[in-house]
């Protein structure tokens, strides 16, 4: 009786590579999806307006996410809200594009390209119209949080 031919494609060495090789892309899916979450549970947070009035001072931006000086001013107070702990100043977007976000905008009567200062209770105390950078930010939100926070 004669053996039946091995097909190479089938032996043992190409099934442990499979093995492998998918544990590594089940590894990997699974760290993105962590991220992933994480990012989202954070972007969820973020635009929860329902937040404001709760005790914590807090920086709004009316933000247009198809206007590129919206985009460039959450990146400039990201950066100046990097002195802050997340415990001690919220960091909202009233996303104009969505329903909440418009109806807090037309509320305060304000355009997007700006930020609301606004004290724990959720009354504004300031409104920054317009483009700025994180060293006139870190200045202003400074002031802000030493007298509300």
């Amino acid at each position: 009786m004669q053996a039946a031919p091995v097909d190479p494609a089938v032996s043992r060495r190409n099934v442990l590579k499979m093995a492998r090789n998918g544990a590594i892309g089940v590894a990997v899916l699974g760290a993105v999806g962590y991220v992933g979450t994480g990012w989202y549970n954070e972007f969820l947070a973020e635009h929860d307006l329902t937040r404001l009035g709760q005790g914590m001072p807090a920086v709004v931006q009316v933000h247009d996410p198809n206007c590129s000086i919206c985009i460039a001013l959450q990146g400039e107070t990201r950066q100046a809200m990097k002195q802050f702990n997340k415990d001690d100043m919220l960091f909202l977007v009233a996303d104009i594009k969505q329903e909440k976000g418009a109806a807090f905008a037309a509320k305060h009567n304000v355009p997007h390209v700006t930020l609301l200062l606004l004290d724990g209770e959720g009354q504004v105390t300031q409104v920054l119209r317009g483009m700025r950078y994180s060293d006139e930010i870190r200045t202003i939100l400074a002031g802000h949080f030493e007298a509300h926070g």
